[in-house]
C-alpha cells in the first residue's frame, strides 16, 4: 500500500505546500503514522497538521467477521491551528492516537464522529476530543484505481468536554451551528467552550 501512502503524500504537498517537519509514530501491532507539519503562515496565518499512514489500509466496520483487504473507506486527519499561542506540535503524538484508532479500536472514522485521546491535545490545551468535519474543503478527496475507495481528508474541530457532552445529545450538526452563530474562532488553540445555552 505504499502507492496509496506516495498518492496522499503528493495531494497534501499540492494542497498545503511543503511540510517543514514530520514525526513517525508505531503502536504496538500496527502500522506506522506519520504526522506532517504545514507552517505556510505568511499565506493563510495557519499551521496545519496531517496525518499519513491511516488511508494505507481501509477502515473496516467492527461488526463485520471478515475484514475486506481492499475495499471500504479511507482518510487522513487533518487539523489547522494559529500558531504562537500554544505549544501545538505537541498534538503529533495524540493525532498519531487518533489515526491508528482504525487499526487499534476497529472504528470507521467519518464526518461527524467525535474522537477522544483522554488528555490535552497540546499543554494548556481545552481539549481531549476532536469533531470530525466533512472533507472535500481544504484537501480534495483523492480517487484511487477499482475496487479501491477514495482517500477522504477529514478535518478535526477541537471540542471541549462541554462542547463534546453537548454534541452526544444533540448532534454535530446543531454543535456547529452554535460555534457558527458563536462566531467561534476554531482555529484558536486556547479558545473558550461556545456558549451552550438553548
Amino acid at each position: 500500500m505504499g502507492d496509496v501512502l506516495a498518492l496522499v503524500e503528493a495531494r497534501l504537498r499540492t494542497a498545503l505546500g511543503e511540510p517543514d517537519a514530520r514525526a513517525a509514530v508505531t503502536f504496538l501491532g500496527t502500522d506506522r503514522i506519520e504526522v506532517l507539519r504545514f507552517t505556510d503562515v505568511a499565506d493563510t496565518g495557519l499551521v496545519r497538521y496531517a496525518t499519513l499512514g491511516m488511508s494505507a489500509a481501509p477502515m473496516a466496520d467492527p461488526t463485520s467477521a471478515l475484514a475486506d483487504p481492499l475495499k471500504g473507506p479511507r482518510a487522513e486527519l487533518v487539523l489547522s491551528v494559529r500558531p504562537g499561542r500554544a505549544d501545538t506540535d505537541k498534538v503529533l503524538r495524540p493525532l498519531a492516537v487518533l489515526a491508528a484508532s482504525p487499526q487499534v479500536e476497529g472504528v470507521v472514522v467519518a464526518a461527524g464522529a467525535s474522537l477522544d485521546v483522554g488528555e490535552p491535545l497540546w499543554p494548556g490545551a481545552p481539549f481531549t476530543s476532536v469533531l470530525v468535519a466533512e472533507s472535500g474543503g481544504l484537501v480534495e478527496d483523492l480517487e484511487l484505481d477499482d475496487p479501491l475507495d477514495p482517500v477522504r481528508f477529514l478535518p478535526l474541530l477541537p471540542m471541549t468536554q462541554n462542547e463534546a457532552a453537548w454534541k452526544r445529545v444533540h448532534g454535530a450538526a446543531a454543535l456547529e451551528e452554535k460555534w457558527l452563530d458563536g462566531g467561534t474562532d476554531l482555529r484558536d488553540p486556547l479558545r473558550r467552550s461556545v456558549s451552550l445555552d438553548q
